[in-house]
């Protein structure tokens, strides 16, 4: 018993430990920006990377998710007393909400959150973070800010996933004979809430923060050779779906509670 409480506060201060490490990481970020010129090729090429390249399966996932989303409403939603356009009114609630928010950003935590974590703690294997270091550059600023801004694009692709997902239920909804195309149409008119879409932008804003900075530190501070990456770049999805559940609860909570 006295071995286990030992390990437990091990861990619990490890932990703490890598807080602190996470927020120290965050203050040298902003410390001794890189020159303008070299700072704007980067973002570009970091929205390149992490939004342009991951919007394939963001409307694939989307689109398909917001049929499932219908046809399961629809088979649930059985009785005649109910009426059809209920069938659109949640499946337009479920993907605004959490689908294309919450769902999405795990999605993008395991494709854009694995390619930082190993861009980045290929860098520092490779020893090219210490030639950054040497050559007298921030190499925190060079390499995170560029991806923190990239990443405040996101809600873009989450407004174009928003849209998929409700063409997608509609699709199905119409050629699954669930439901007409008015009735489904006049579901999703129903009882909208503008501070809903809100909502879920501002969620998407914090995710897209933790997605950026969250793999940067472990890519930046792992220790090892290739191995090590492999491990650094699954940890930090894991890690990084964890922030995202929690503070998705916290917003939820905080903004609709």
């Amino acid at each position: 018993m006295l071995f286990l409480h030992e390990e437990v506060y091990f861990y619990s201060m490890n932990y703490i430990a890598s807080i602190g490490s996470y927020f120290l990481m965050l203050r040298e970020v902003l410390k001794k920006p890189t020159k303008w010129p070299v700072m704007k090729s980067l973002i570009l090429k970091e929205i390149d990377e992490l939004i342009f390249n991951s919007m394939g399966i963001i409307i694939f996932i989307s689109f398909f998710i917001g049929g499932v989303v219908t046809i399961q409403t629809a088979l649930n939603l059985n009785s005649p007393l109910i009426p059809k356009s209920l069938i659109g009114f949640a499946t337009r609630q479920s993907v605004i909400l959490e689908f294309a928010p919450t769902f999405t950003s795990i999605i993008m935590a395991g494709k854009v959150g694995s390619y930082i974590t190993s861009s980045i703690g290929t860098m520092r294997v490779t020893e090219q973070i210490d030639a950054l270091e040497v050559m007298g550059v921030n190499s925190l600023n060079y390499l995170v800010f560029p991806k923190i801004i990239a990443m405040l694009i996101y809600p873009f692709a989450i407004a174009i996933a928003m849209y998929t997902g409700i063409l997608g239920g509609w699709i199905a909804g119409v050629i699954g004979g669930f439901s007409s195309s008015a009735d489904f149409v006049k579901g999703v008119q129903l009882d909208f809430i503008p501070f809903h879409v809100t909502y879920s932008f501002i969620k998407t804003i914090v995710f897209a923060f933790i997605i950026a900075t969250v793999p940067s530190f472990h890519g930046y501070y792992m220790k090892g050779g290739a191995l090590e990456v492999g491990k650094a770049s699954t940890t930090a999805f894991v890690w990084t779906s964890v922030v995202i559940i929690i503070l998705n609860y916290i917003l939820t909570q905080l903004l609709l509670g």
